[in-house]
């Protein structure tokens, strides 16, 4: 059995974070290492999925419910305009192979992440 993800460890209070947001099934800290002044992170509390695609030939309803809560955190922390990253895979960035979504927001422009 593979280690428990750094968000499994986040959710069951063995790392600290500040959980912006939580739902039933779903929670939302802010990133370590902002992209954006407002980069926060949408996580599944399952570690079942991996990644995105895993998620919605999974469970479509909890990919539903992770959009929803971005666009919640976004009307809340920003203007309402964001974006919603999923990085799947290592040659795309993925770290943490805990499917979660990067919420970008607050100033963006097309020039600095590639409109």
């Amino acid at each position: 059995m593979s280690e428990p993800s750094i968000f499994t460890r986040i959710l069951q209070g063995e790392i600290p974070a500040e959980i912006v947001a939580e739902t039933e099934n779903v929670f939302a800290i802010r990133d370590i290492a902002p992209q954006a002044p407002v980069h926060l992170l949408v996580i599944p509390k399952t570690a079942q999925y991996h990644d995105v695609v895993e998620l919605a030939a999974g469970d479509p309803a909890l990919l539903a419910e992770v959009v929803g809560l971005a666009d919640r955190l976004a009307a809340e922390h920003a203007d309402g305009d964001f974006r919603l990253i999923f990085n799947t895979g290592a040659g795309a960035g993925q770290t943490v192979f805990h499917v979660h979504a990067h919420v970008l927001a607050g100033g963006l422009n097309e020039k600095s992440l590639g409109g």
